[in-house]
């Protein structure tokens, strides 16, 4: 049976007859005996294999080098080496896969993310990118852990819809039709030759399907990826990403900035719990200052302020933004650190923003001016999740859907929600992303998913 690198480091006590198979880090000759450093994913240590140099040098194992995949069987025994308590005495090495170093773009122990970027398939095999990867890893697990704890219902909301959630029309087309094909490419294209009928979409997210759950089964949430076609370039998005999205029947804003808290400090401590040795490397390697940010925002309460409040703030501090704030005007990333890492030095609530930036599903305050909306801003990444209480009203709702320009035709079941047995429900949107790039101190939303997908960058 196969041991994990990680199982071994563990080890208790010296073991016979171990089978371990991973990648070669370093291979380094000395006195008639090979030390290979062996990584398999399963931790961020090397266990160090120890063979003697003519089974290295025995035809078809010269090339084992950075990047080959072997087999190594032996003895576990103590390890006279500093830094390291076991190591493998190799009876037997097999190579299961060679790895030619002279192209092998992974023979040099740093590289920049910029170039790591372009070898999204072979970046993991980095001290770093494996750690990301595995804190990812936990992470995800640890939503799905929160949620069950606290009773919500796991939904899967559907990646094609026929409903644009956000009105801002920036969605991902989904088609079946041979556009090369000249009845086709006229203008415009009839979509009820399409597969579905009608036009569709990749979805922005799964809150309205999940608000149809939530009016059946109380609290659910979905936790999935989400498409955005918007041409931007900043370190803060991307073309695809994933979303955490809970929706809670007969809950009110208050409710939701609540759990919004809960839940990133929860998930934090969580990471900081189960993660510290991968936790370690950013902490040494990419911010220092990360450990403690890490325990404030995982300990305080976050401060809670309304948007009219937010303005006052923003004019007394006397900065030169680059963006001067207007009432109506959206926050802007200089605007969100500001609150954050200077006048209340920690993460942050904003609600009852102005009705025309938020979308039709917001519920109208009182004042007819504001949306009961919320936005939580953390120090370093700005805005990590944005929510509200849902508008349950169908005549408001109806309203609120033809001033964005769309048919409430074209939402007809989610105004069935508002027809049938309506309750006061409210829900958010954790960027999942956004959350590890604060976990780690990664400055760019690509060095925390696998695979990247932005503006001219589509790898796989």
């Amino acid at each position: 049976m196969r041991t994990r690198v990680k199982q071994a480091l563990q080890a208790q006590k010296p073991q016979n007859g171990l089978v371990l198979k991973g990648w070669v880090r370093t291979k380094r000759e000395s006195k008639g005996v090979v030390f290979l450093e062996l990584n398999d994913g399963s931790c961020r240590g090397n266990l160090q294999i120890v063979a003697d140099s003519s089974m290295i040098c025995a035809e078809g194992f010269e090339g084992i080098n950075t990047g080959a995949a072997v087999l190594a069987e032996g003895d576990l025994v103590p390890s006279p080496g500093r830094g390291q308590k076991w190591e493998l005495k190799a009876g037997s090495i097999q190579v299961l896969g060679y790895a030619d170093p002279k192209p092998y773009p992974l023979q040099k122990k740093r590289h920049s993310d910029e170039f790591l970027r372009s070898i999204a398939h072979l970046r993991p095999r980095t001290n770093k990118y494996g750690a990301m990867n595995r804190i990812r890893s936990e992470l995800s697990f640890a939503v799905h852990h929160y949620f069950r704890d606290h009773g919500f219902n796991y939904i899967h909301s559907p990646i094609i819809t026929g409903s644009d959630c956000e009105g801002a029309g920036e969605m991902f087309l989904v088609t079946a039709l041979d556009l090369e094909q000249p009845a086709v490419r006229k203008k415009p294209v009839d979509f009820a030759l399409d597969f579905f009928g009608k036009k569709a979409h990749l979805t922005v997210s799964g809150q309205l399907p999940a608000e149809s759950l939530a009016c059946a089964l109380g609290d659910v949430y979905t936790f999935g990826p989400v498409f955005r076609a918007e041409n931007s370039n900043t370190p803060k998005h991307a073309a695809e990403f994933w979303m955490v999205e809970p929706e809670m029947a007969f809950a009110d804003l208050d409710e939701i900035m609540d759990m919004s808290q809960d839940l990133v400090q929860s998930l934090t401590r969580h990471i900081m719990n189960n993660c510290s040795e991968d936790m370690e490397l950013f902490t040494r390697f990419v911010d220092q200052s990360l450990e403690e940010r890490l325990e404030r925002v995982s300990s305080r309460p976050f401060e809670r302020i309304s948007y009219s409040m937010v303005l006052e703030v923003l004019q007394k501090s006397k900065k030169n933004f680059e963006f001067p704030l207007e009432w109506g005007l959206d926050l802007q990333t200089e605007h969100e650190r500001y609150l954050c890492e200077e006048y209340f030095q920690g993460p942050v609530m904003v609600y009852n923003y102005p009705l025309e930036l938020k979308p039709f599903y917001m519920r109208v305050n009182d004042d007819q001016t504001t949306a009961a909306a919320m936005d939580v801003l953390l120090p370093r990444v700005g805005e990590i999740i944005g929510g509200s209480q849902r508008e349950e009203r169908l005549e408001v709702l109806d309203h609120r859907i033809r001033e964005a320009g769309l048919d409430p035709e074209e939402y007809w079941w989610y105004r069935d929600l508002r027809r049938y047995g309506s309750v006061p429900h409210a829900g958010f949107g954790l960027g999942f992303e956004r959350l590890l790039m604060f976990i780690t101190g990664a400055s760019n939303i690509r060095d925390v998913i696998p695979f990247p997908r932005t503006p001219n960058a589509l790898e796989f």
